[in-house]
C-alpha cells in the first residue's frame, strides 16, 4: 500500500508549509494527482488523517484531483488521452509518444488559520 508512503511525504510538505506561515491550523488541502501514479484516493485520505493526528492538520479536508494522462505524439504533436495505457497516436499510429500530464502528485494548495 504505497498510499500511505505518499501520505507521509504530504504530511511532511503541509506541516513544514504551516511552519513557514506561521499557521496554528491547516483546514483544507488540495491535492493533484496524476492517474498513472495510480494511488486509491480513499486509502489516501485515510492515511493521511491517521498520520495528520496530533499535528496542526488534524481534521483538515482533503480534496484529490486525479489529472488525467494526456500524451503528445513527436511525429505529428497530436495531443491526446491515453487510454489503457496504450501509447499510440490516434491520428499518425506513431509510439514516440511524451507524456504531458498525468505523473503529477502535488499539494497544489492549503488553506490555514
Amino acid at each position: 500500500m504505497h498510499e500511505m508512503a505518499l501520505a507521509q511525504g504530504i504530511l511532511e510538505i503541509v506541516l513544514k508549509t504551516a511552519v513557514e506561515q506561521r499557521a496554528s491550523k491547516v483546514t483544507s488541502i488540495k491535492l493533484l494527482i496524476g492517474q498513472m501514479i495510480q494511488v486509491e484516493p480513499e486509502c489516501l485520505t485515510f492515511g493521511f488523517e491517521a498520520l495528520a493526528m496530533g499535528t496542526v492538520a488534524e481534521g483538515a479536508q482533503v480534496t484529490i484531483e486525479i489529472t488525467p494522462l494526456i500524451g503528445q505524439c513527436n511525429s505529428c504533436g497530436e495531443q491526446f488521452t491515453v487510454e489503457k495505457y496504450c501509447f499510440i497516436c490516434p491520428l499518425c499510429n506513431s509510439t514516440s509518444i511524451v507524456v504531458v500530464s498525468g505523473r503529477e502528485l502535488a499539494v497544489d494548495y492549503l488553506e490555514v488559520e
